[in-house]
């Protein structure tokens, strides 16, 4: 199936036109961009220090203002199947280019630029027997897509052309049950999560053939149960949601057990059903829990540091949330699946060193999607600031 294309967005869609009254009228999106400079400056009626100012905030890299007092600065998507829709979203990708993917329950992948732009959307092979859960992007920016019910990871390059496949049904080497996601370690080696009959994490080469499984044995007396969120950190250790087990689980990447911690519960430091896990740029692990609704953020010792999030429908709450991604600016990308819609939330006003307390976000510009506004939630839209 051919992907679904929208015109190509400039890396910053703003072109500056004309400003009769206020600089705020820059949030406008150019349908024939500059192939080299995203603005496009043909009256400017006010002082050229008024340019400069214009120009020092959307090069700043200063996130918007917060929407929420805990720090949501944005959020796109509603319920539906069309371009930049969702049918249960159930997990987010951040690529190397700052380019966001999203897989949701009607077999689509979808790709949004950081801003939460819908750029191009393409289906799986087949749905019928049921939709993928999981997905990563590589370094060399390849789509890897856990197609959970085909028994099979699939491999796609950034615009949906199908570039190979691994993977087959059984409990076997080199066989998978249920795949539910993939991480890549910094040799190029592809590590793939399933629960079901298996619940183990397998390693394949990069050229995908099979090396080892890791998991398979009891942890304190326990099996893996349903691992469905895995994330390698700079030490190159690999990080396991155990998600029916309600715990975090490191392994080295031959498979040893370093160490582990949870316990079921809601208060800190406890877990509900971790669906979906990723190592900060701090070296922290941010744990996405799909029963507690909320973030919540432990060191490599297992202390939690603080908690984000609390069931409900509103902007800065969440309804299931199945998935969780950290941006290459930082932002982090909250799938919200029984809202339809990912948030998006400051990396400035969430900072779990805080234990709760918002910090200051910093007022700036930042290009605004949906024709110039946030999609804030199931179809309302709020003017940028």
């Amino acid at each position: 199936m051919h992907p679904t294309t929208m015109s190509p967005l400039p890396h910053f869609p703003f072109s500056i036109f004309h400003f009769p009254h206020s600089p705020f009228s820059i949030l406008h999106s150019p349908r024939s961009p500059s192939p080299h400079f995203p603005f496009s400056i043909f009256h400017f009626p006010f002082s050229p220090v008024v340019l400069v100012c214009v120009l020092a905030l959307l090069t700043a890299g200063c996130d918007p203002p917060a929407l929420t007092d805990n720090g949501v600065i944005g959020a796109f998507g509603r319920q539906g199947l069309g371009p930049g829709d969702f049918s249960y979203p159930r997990a987010v990708a951040a690529a190397p280019d700052g380019s966001i993917f999203v897989v949701d329950k009607s077999a689509r992948i979808q790709r949004f630029s950081a801003e939460g732009v819908f750029q191009t959307s393409w289906r799986t092979p087949e749905k019928q027997a049921g939709k993928p859960i999981g997905l990563t992007v590589h370094p060399d920016g390849r789509v890897f897509v856990a197609d959970t019910h085909y028994h099979r990871v699939l491999v796609y390059d950034r615009d949906g052309q199908l570039l190979d496949t691994f993977g087959k049904p059984g409990r076997g080497d080199g066989e998978f049950e249920l795949p539910t996601d993939v991480a890549i370690d910094a040799d190029g080696f592809i590590y793939v999560g399933e629960y079901y009959g298996n619940d183990r994490i397998t390693k394949w080469s990069p050229s995908l053939q099979f090396v080892r499984a890791i998991g398979e044995d009891p942890i304190d007396g326990v099996r893996l149960s349903r691992p469905a969120g895995i994330d390698i950190d700079d030490e190159q250790t690999l990080w396991v949601a155990d998600a029916c087990n309600h715990r975090v689980v490191r392994f080295d990447l031959d498979g040893k057990v370093l160490s582990f911690f949870g316990t079921m519960g809601s208060e800190p430091g406890q877990l509900r059903y971790p669906y979906d896990l990723t190592v900060t740029a701090q070296n922290t692990i941010m744990v996405c829990e799909y029963e507690n609704n909320r973030l919540q953020w432990f060191d490599k010792q297992g202390h939690s540091l603080g908690v984000w999030g609390s069931p409900g429908r509103d902007l800065g709450q969440l309804a299931s949330p199945w998935g969780v991604a950290i941006g290459c600016d930082g932002l982090i990308y909250v799938v919200d699946s029984l809202n339809s819609r990912v948030q998006i939330v400051s990396k400035r006003s969430v900072n779990p060193w805080c234990k709760g307390k918002r910090q200051e976000a910093t007022r700036c510009l930042l290009p605004s999607p949906q024709r110039g506004r946030w999609n804030i939630a199931q179809g309302e839209r709020s003017e940028p600031w």
